[in-house]
């Protein structure tokens, strides 16, 4: 990366992370960045691609697919994005202690132990 890349690349990805946030989990009104489940997001400014690695709760999780796809729907309607890698990684394992505070009390308010 050169360094005249470096500064839009970075704001891609700090957009790319906004966008994430818009995103609920399908089970808990709660975004997905704040659940824990983005561990990263890079930007390859020549290509136009989102790569992220996102953990889920299980990995039985009946929702997989479904955000997988809420993610890529999300994340191509922003400029500068022509494609979105996900890789899907299970280290980190996910934990209740990657929640936010945010999801947390929204969590209590719906009466889920956290």
């Amino acid at each position: 990366m050169t360094g005249l890349t470096a500064p839009i690349r970075d704001d891609v990805v700090a957009r790319l992370w906004r966008a994430l946030a818009e995103i609920d989990d399908p089970e808990i009104p709660v975004s997905l960045v704040d659940m824990g489940l983005i561990v990263s997001v890079d930007y390859d400014v020549e290509i136009q691609t989102a790569r992220l690695q996102v953990t889920f709760t299980a990995m039985g999780c009946p929702a997989i697919d479904f955000i997988q796809d809420d993610i890529r729907e999300r994340l191509l309607r922003e400029p500068d994005v022509a494609a979105v890698v996900i890789d899907v990684v299970w280290d980190p394992v996910w934990s209740r202690k990657r929640l936010s505070e945010q999801a947390r009390t929204t969590m209590r308010a719906l009466g889920i132990a956290v």
